[in-house]
């Protein structure tokens, strides 16, 4: 995949409303990364540099070009109203009359419920983990018993039973 992102950061390096870059994750982007929410690599994210989303479409250059060409450049947001539909005008109007201190409440509490949903599924999904694991053992042990049980000799006995009604 790094080739076809270098080959798009080259062809919209030049933009004037859009910006396709990478972050080494590892070493000095490190923070940037945490909190964005990159917990995985390769991960691709776009959007408002405040409320960056991940991205969920192909990894090919042209997968990759096809969303960058229809969907990075200016957006709705306190900065670019004329492009607000009324409904999102008026929460943007909400939050404007808010005191910084109330939308750091704000923002505070809903990462948290963010948080605890990714923690629950985390933990939904390690309880499936185990379920599962447990569940293929019991199976396996289960068609080991089987075929020790003699399951092997009655094919054996079978297929020597029809060569002899030939």
């Amino acid at each position: 995949m790094k080739p076809d992102w270098d080959k798009l950061m080259a062809e919209f390096k030049d933009s004037k409303t859009a910006v396709v870059a990478d972050v080494d994750c590892t070493a000095a982007g490190k923070s940037l990364c945490d909190e964005i929410g990159v917990r995985g690599y390769p991960t691709i994210k776009h959007g408002d540099p405040n409320n960056m989303e991940d991205y969920k479409g192909g990894r090919t250059l042209d997968d990759l070009k096809k969303f960058a060409t229809e969907n990075l450049g200016p957006t709705c947001g306190p900065n670019n109203l004329d492009l607000c539909d009324d409904e999102s005008k008026a929460t943007i109007a909400k939050y404007s009359g808010m005191s910084t201190a109330e939308l750091d409440t704000i923002i505070t509490e809903s990462d948290e419920k963010a948080s605890k949903a990714e923690s629950d599924f985390k933990n939904f999904v390690e309880g499936l983990q185990k379920s599962y694991e447990a569940a293929s053992k019991k199976k396996d042990e289960e068609v080991a018993a089987i075929k020790s049980s003699g399951l092997g000799f009655a094919k054996a006995v079978k297929a020597s039973k029809a060569k002899e009604e030939l």
